[in-house]
């Protein structure tokens, strides 16, 4: 067996879908390529959250995207992860700052960003973008990025 993934609760076993968020849920295991940049991608086209006033439900298309240092997120764990924002209410911009903080928190990446593509109510639609990068070149990455974000996914 690979080192590091039998501490792994979710993948392979059944697992409750969180009721609430919890980044309690978020699992991690080691980056067997720590030398090397590579992206990792993430994209779930079917998250939902509610709007903390109103209660009512945002859908949007969360992209995560991220260049590993010493761990990766495992897929299941951040899938339960996501589903538990369909009970949390929360601006938009708060969601995608929330996610940006967890899973940085977790992976230490040496560049992360996420991207929220929310649908459109009341003719308006919000699409955050929050990301940063460790070290001198990560952070030139991460400056580079954000400067040339303009809502193109």
């Amino acid at each position: 067996m690979r080192e590091g993934i039998g501490k792994l609760k979710s993948l392979g076993a059944g697992s409750p879908v969180p009721v609430d968020y919890s980044p309690r849920v978020l699992e991690s295991f080691p980056n067997v390529h720590p030398n090397r940049d590579y992206w990792v991608t993430f994209t779930c086209p079917e998250f939902t959250t509610l709007c903390p006033k109103t209660g009512q439900p945002d859908f949007a298309t969360i992209t995560i995207r991220y260049i590993p240092a010493e761990r990766l997120v495992e897929s299941k764990s951040l899938k339960l992860y996501l589903f538990g924002f369909r009970n949390h209410g929360d601006f938009h911009e708060d969601v995608v700052n929330i996610i940006y903080n967890d899973l940085t928190a977790l992976l230490k990446p040496k560049y992360m960003e996420v991207v929220g593509k929310f649908a459109a109510r009341g003719g308006i639609s919000i699409d955050p973008f929050v990301n940063g990068g460790t070290g001198a070149k990560y952070r030139r990455l991460a400056e580079a990025r954000f400067a040339a974000w303009n809502g193109v996914r």
